[in-house]
Order: structure tokens, then C-alpha cells, then sequence
């Protein structure tokens, strides 16, 4: 792996805080601070294994979904295991691995492990993510499901 320039490093640091942000907005429920992470219009590709993948478009439609889904959670937190990220120019492209520690209103705690596949653009100097595919890669719980990694 080569030493990134200068101007990459700084880039790949902004992304970095942006998957941070991310993670940090949701486990707060700060929804207005979710939908700024997002380009208007990027299209989220969700695939949870267990039903027919679908697609929503951030910000607005993916804020929903993710409320709505966080609202049988009485805690909730969202925590990044590792992520990469390449930079090219005001385009980059990222990897992250996420675990969402749960706890349900009957007071069942959970775990959801997942990938994210990003996109990620730099607009009038603000890193936003503008696609993202999750794959979900195992739950624990009363039942543990796995699946295999998606293609990258």
C-alpha cells in the first residue's frame, strides 16, 4: 500500500469523520444529522438476507426507514469494526464493517453485523455518502443466523 499525498490524506480523514458521523447521528436518533450525511437523491441498496432486497433514496425515504426500523429498540447502538476507504480526486469508495448492539421493548438484547459498500463525493468541499449497499452478515439473539460476504 503506497503513502497517500498530502491531499489524499486529508480526504481520506473527511471521509473517515463522515463514517463516523454516521454512526454517531444514528445511535442518537438525530435524524436532520443523518439526512445531512447524504447526497439528495443517493440510492441506499438494502439486502438483509432474510427478505427480498430493496432500495430507498436518502436522505428523506432512508431517514424514514431507519426510524421506523430503531423504533421497536429501547437501546440501540451503532459501533464501526473496521472500514477502508481509496480516494480518487472528490470521488471515493469505502468498506464498512458495523455492528448495531440492540436491546428490543420486551427487553431482548440483539446483534446485527453487516457491510456497507459506499460511495462517497466531495460537493463545494463537503464529503457526503452518495451510495451505499448493505449487506447484512449475521444476527445473534434467541436464533444466530450467518451469510457469506457479498462480492466486492
Amino acid at each position: 500500500m503506497r503513502e497517500p499525498t498530502a491531499d489524499e490524506a486529508r480526504s481520506l480523514l473527511a471521509v473517515e469523520r463522515l463514517q463516523r458521523a454516521y454512526a454517531d447521528a444514528v445511535t442518537r436518533r438525530a435524524w436532520l444529522e443523518v439526512s445531512s450525511l447524504f447526497e439528495q437523491g443517493a440510492v441506499v441498496h438494502i439486502d438483509t438476507r432474510t427478505r427480498a432486497p430493496f432500495e430507498v433514496v436518502a436522505p428523506d425515504d432512508l431517514v424514514a426507514f431507519i426510524a421506523r426500523s430503531l423504533d421497536a429498540f429501547d437501546f440501540f447502538q451503532f459501533t464501526i469494526l473496521n472500514a477502508v476507504s481509496e480516494v480518487d480526486g472528490s470521488e471515493a469508495s469505502g468498506r464498512v464493517h458495523i455492528c448495531e448492539l440492540r436491546c428490543d421493548t420486551d427487553g431482548v438484547w440483539t446483534q446485527a453485523y453487516g457491510l456497507y459498500q459506499d460511495r462517497y463525493r466531495r460537493t463545494d468541499g463537503v464529503w457526503r455518502i452518495s451510495g451505499r449497499r448493505y449487506h447484512s452478515l449475521a444476527r445473534t439473539g434467541p436464533t444466530v443466523e450467518t451469510f457469506p460476504l457479498p462480492p466486492t
